[in-house]
């Protein structure tokens, strides 16, 4: 299955060439790499371990990845990325053949001769919703017989994965909740340089999965795993977190927190600031200090957002509903940046599937003007930027 397919194979292999999924879409993937060596490596690693898992497989069986490479500006906040870059690389994605990679001419000129790959030339092409003509480049798979080289080493800092909290609360509805708070301490985690942490994809693939902790860190190549629960009760809040060593199976650090629901986000920030303290060194307190984001006013906003992102992530079409919940929390809570950022991806993803140019522009219209108003609504310390980053769209497809 798709599913599988993921779990065992691309997000796998998207974390070890240095990637980070940012969008899942019900049957592909948007990942930005900081390398466009990377970017490419990883595609070509992919379609070439797929190759060998088909040919075990009944042609009917087999499942086929169109996968797409753009090198190109992007605006980031947070978890979230869009822009021109991302969507050309959605656009590539749909020109490449069944088991193929097309990528842009500017990443083929950045490459250079760094990979060992051949590319054919198809010239500029049309692609939809987007108003200028893109030079597209086919790699040739099947010319070129040594495998990739993995472009960039793992740096030399702790490895850690944070799993999904387990949702305690009886209420299959609150799941939203938990996963919310998994995710916020991925985040948090992620912003010190000196740890190296796990995307959310990768984490979330062994959500509701019985593994041993050994296994998992194996699986991952990290060092070390957080796991925990949170039991939600009216305005009252259970949660637990673990810190384990994985080579030891031992538990480093372990703590219950019993408070008001309202006490969350300091739970978090106590949770982020014992971890970091144990794992990185060299941490001033003023690095923590500015690791914190602003935090919503209200309460009700941050559960809608959350409801919202849970929305984006689940396969199937939530766009307009999750962009409710996005404009609500904004209404509710004007000062919260990620509301906004929300409402971003979801123009941003209307725009995506669009069949008229015009139409798409005004989607994307509305995406930055979103964006603009996370930038107005945020610290001067934390704030979007715009970078050049390798992006690669990859979408799977049934053999007929």
């Amino acid at each position: 299955t798709l599913r599988a397919l993921r779990a065992e194979l691309v997000d796998p292999k998207i974390a070890e060439h240095m990637g980070r999924i940012f969008k899942a879409t019900g049957d592909g993937v948007l990942a930005e790499f900081t390398s466009v060596v990377n970017a490419v490596a990883c595609a070509v690693d992919i379609q070439r371990r797929l190759e060998a898992r088909n040919a075990d497989m009944p042609e009917d069986r087999a499942i086929r990845l169109r996968i797409g490479v753009n090198l190109g500006d992007v605006i980031v906040e947070g978890e979230d990325i869009f822009g021109d870059g991302v969507n050309i690389a959605a656009r590539l994605e749909s020109v490449a053949p069944a088991g193929g990679i097309a990528v842009s001419g500017t990443v083929r000129d950045h490459l250079g001769n760094r990979l060992d790959l051949q590319f054919e030339d198809m010239g500029e092409q049309a692609l939809k919703n987007i108003e200028q003509l893109v030079r597209v480049c086919r790699v040739r798979l099947a010319d070129t017989s040594a495998l990739v080289r993995r472009a960039l080493s793992l740096p030399d800092k702790p490895w850690i994965a944070v799993l999904p909290f387990v949702n305690m609360s009886g209420d299959p509805e609150q799941e939203y909740f938990s996963d919310g708070i998994t995710e916020d301490i991925i985040t948090e985690l992620s912003r010190f340089r000196s740890l190296s942490v796990i995307t959310r994809n990768s984490s979330f693939t062994y959500k509701a999965r019985t593994m041993k902790i050994p296994d998992v860190a194996r699986d991952l190549g990290v060092t070390y795993v957080l796991e925990g629960s949170v039991r939600r009760a009216g305005n009252r809040l259970r949660i637990t977190a673990q810190l384990i060593d994985a080579e030891t199976g031992s538990h480093i650090w372990a703590e219950r927190y019993d408070r008001e629901i309202a006490d969350m986000f300091a739970v978090q920030d106590e949770i982020t600031q014992r971890i970091v303290g144990m794992l990185a060194v060299g941490l001033e307190d003023v690095s923590l200090e500015r690791a914190k984001r602003k935090q919503p006013e209200n309460l009700i906003a941050y559960d809608h957002w959350l409801r919202g992102k849970r929305l984006l992530w689940t396969v199937g079409q939530n766009n307009l509903e999750a962009r409710q919940h996005f404009e609500k929390a904004a209404a509710t809570d004007p000062s919260f940046s990620r509301a906004y950022s929300g409402l971003a991806v979801t123009y941003q993803m209307e725009a995506l599937d669009l069949l008229i140019a015009a139409e798409g522009r005004g989607a994307y219209d509305m995406a930055f003007d979103c964006a603009k108003r996370v930038s107005r609504s945020m610290k001067p310390i934390i704030k979007p930027t715009s970078r050049w980053h390798g992006l690669a769209s990859i979408a799977a497809t049934m053999s007929a």
